[in-house]
C-alpha cells in the first residue's frame, strides 16, 4: 500500500506532494506554509521521514528546512546545490527508505536542465517504479524553462533538459505517473501543462522533448521564452541562505489617518476584494490585486521589491489567506492592514473612487480614434492576434510605464479581465480616465473589432 497526495498552489500554479506507505511519508519540494504538509501527514497517520527538494526553487521560497527542522526528517538537497544551512546532499543514484514496511524507496536521478543541479526522484514499492518525482523536467507535455540561472547557459541547459527527458523515458515504464512541481500556471515552466495528470508513456507520445530531434527542441523552447517575473530574483537566494520560519499573525490593524498617511509616502495600498467591487468603490490610489487572482505572482512581480504594503480585505479571513500567499514568495509581513469595506477606510469628509467596466461590444461601438486601447497581455498572446490600432504594455511592466500610456481615456484589456483590473487600478491612481474591459478576448472579434493576426 501506498499513497501520493497531491498539495495545490494554485496562486503559483505549482505542485506539492506527501507520498508514503502505512508509518512513513516524503515531503517533495514543499511550500513556506507548512503546516499544509503536516495537515495531510497527519490526516495519513504517517510521520515525515524525509523531506526533498528536486532544486533550488526560483518562482517560491521552499517550506522545507522548516519541515525538517519541524519533523526531524532527513533533509535532501541535490549536492551541486550551493546552499549555506546543514542538509544531506543527495546525488544521482543515492536511495533512500522512505517507509520500510511499506517497502517504498526513493531514488535520486539527475535530471539538469531547469537548473544544472536538477535532480527528480523515483518512487518505487518493492522495487518496482510508480511515480516520478519531476520537479522542473519532464513536465506536463512541456519541460521547465532552461534560462532562470544564467543567460549564458540557457543554450546548454536547454540541451541538458532535453537528455534529462530522455533519460526518465527510456529508465521508466510506461505506467510510471509523472509528478512535476510546475507547469500549472507558473513562470517556471516553458508553456501551460497539457493537461492534469499524465505518465511517462503518454508524455512519449505527446511531449516534445521526446517526440522531435534535440535542435528542433531547442530552437522552438528557447523561441517561446517571455519575460521573467522580477521577483525571481530574490527566490533562489532566499532558498540558498536557508528561509526563515513565517509568520501568520494578522498584521498591525490601519485605520483611515494610517492608510492616507502610507499612500501618501508613496506605498502600496493594495485592495484585495473583487475587481468588480474595487471597479464599483475603493480609496483613491489604491491598487486592486483581486485574492481569487493570481495574487502572489503579479503582486510580486509589480511591486518594487521590499516596498511596504498595506492590505485591504473584505474579511479576516481574505486577509489571513492573502498572507499566505504573498508568504510563499517572500513578501512576509504585510506593514498594516484592515478589513471591512472601503466607506471604513475614509477619512472624514473624502470620496470613494470609482470607474466603469465594459465588454468588448461596448468598445466596438466607442471612436477608436477618440480613446486608447490598451492591451496588456503577454508577447505570446499579444502575437496571436490584438485590436488593431492598441498599445500593447504588458501587465508586468506598466507600474513603470504608465507615462508611456497615450493621453485620453483608456479601455484596458486583456485574455479575460484580471489583468486588465489589475491595470486600470495602477492607471485609475495615477489620475487617468480609465475603463476596464472585463470580457474574454475571443468576444472581440464577435463584437467587430478589428483583431490583426501575423
Amino acid at each position: 500500500m501506498f499513497f501520493v497526495d497531491v498539495i495545490e498552489l494554485e496562486g503559483l500554479g505549482n505542485r506539492s506532494y506527501l507520498a508514503g506507505g502505512e508509518s512513513a511519508a516524503v515531503a517533495v519540494d514543499p511550500p513556506r506554509d507548512v503546516d499544509q504538509v503536516l495537515t495531510a501527514a497527519a490526516r495519513r497517520g504517517v510521520r515525515i521521514s524525509h523531506v526533498v527538494e528536486t532544486h533550488i526553487h526560483n518562482d517560491y521560497v521552499t517550506g522545507g528546512l522548516e519541515l525538517a527542522r519541524i519533523t526531524g526528517a532527513v533533509y535532501l538537497v541535490p549536492a551541486g546545490a550551493g546552499v549555506s544551512f546543514a542538509r544531506t546532499p543527495v546525488s544521482d543514484g543515492d536511495t533512500v527508505d522512505v517507509d520500510t514496511g511499506a517497502a517504498l524507496t526513493l531514488a535520486a536521478v539527475a535530471t539538469p536542465g531547469h537548473t544544472p543541479h536538477h535532480t527528480a526522484y523515483v518512487l518505487r514499492k518493492a522495487g518496482r517504479p510508480v511515480a516520478a518525482f519531476t520537479g522542473g523536467s519532464l513536465l506536463i507535455g512541456t519541460v521547465g524553462r532552461p534560462d532562470l540561472v544564467e543567460p549564458r547557459l540557457t543554450e546548454r541547459l536547454a540541451r541538458a533538459q532535453y537528455a534529462s527527458a530522455h533519460r526518465l523515458a527510456d529508465a521508466l515504464p510506461d505506467a510510471t505517473a509523472v509528478l512535476p512541481t510546475h507547469g500549472f500556471g507558473s513562470f517556471c515552466s516553458s508553456a501551460q501543462a497539457d493537461g492534469d495528470s499524465t505518465t511517462i508513456g503518454r508524455e512519449k507520445a505527446a511531449n516534445t522533448a521526446l517526440t522531435v530531434d534535440v535542435d528542433t527542441f531547442v530552437a522552438e523552447l528557447l523561441a517561446g521564452l517571455e519575460d521573467v517575473p522580477a521577483y525571481y530574483a530574490h527566490m533562489s537566494p532566499a532558498n540558498a541562505g536557508g528561509p526563515d520560519p513565517v509568520d501568520m499573525t494578522p498584521p498591525p490593524v490601519a485605520d483611515p489617518q494610517e492608510i492616507a498617511a502610507r499612500l501618501a509616502a508613496g506605498e502600496w495600498v493594495v485592495d484585495l476584494r473583487s475587481r468588480i467591487a474595487f471597479a464599483e468603490r475603493h480609496v483613491a490610489g489604491s491598487f486592486n490585486f483581486e485574492l481569487e487572482g493570481k495574487l502572489a505572482t503579479y503582486l510580486a512581480w509589480l511591486i518594487p521589491w521590499g516596498k511596504p504594503v498595506t492590505l485591504l480585505a473584505g474579511t479576516a479571513e481574505q486577509l489571513a489567506a492573502a498572507q499566505r500567499e504573498l508568504v510563499r514568495v517572500g513578501i512576509d509581513r504585510p506593514a498594516a492592514a484592515a478589513t471591512g469595506g472601503p466607506k471604513a477606510w475614509l477619512r472624514d469628509g473624502e470620496s470613494l473612487a470609482s470607474f466603469p467596466r465594459a465588454t468588448f461590444t461596448e468598445l466596438a461601438a466607442q471612436d477608436l480614434d477618440r480613446i486608447v486601447v490598451l492591451d496588456v497581455r503577454r508577447d505570446s498572446e499579444r502575437a496571436e492576434g490584438w485590436i488593431a490600432g492598441s498599445v500593447h504594455i504588458p501587465i508586468h511592466q506598466m507600474h513603470r510605464r504608465i507615462g508611456a500610456v497615450p493621453d485620453g481615456t483608456v479601455w484596458v484589456h486583456c485574455a479575460g479581465g484580471m489583468r486588465a483590473g489589475i491595470a486600470a487600478s495602477l492607471l485609475d491612481a495615477a489620475g487617468r480616465q480609465v475603463v476596464a474591459v472585463d470580457d474574454g478576448f475571443g468576444a472581440a472579434t464577435e463584437a467587430g473589432l478589428t483583431v490583426v493576426t501575423g
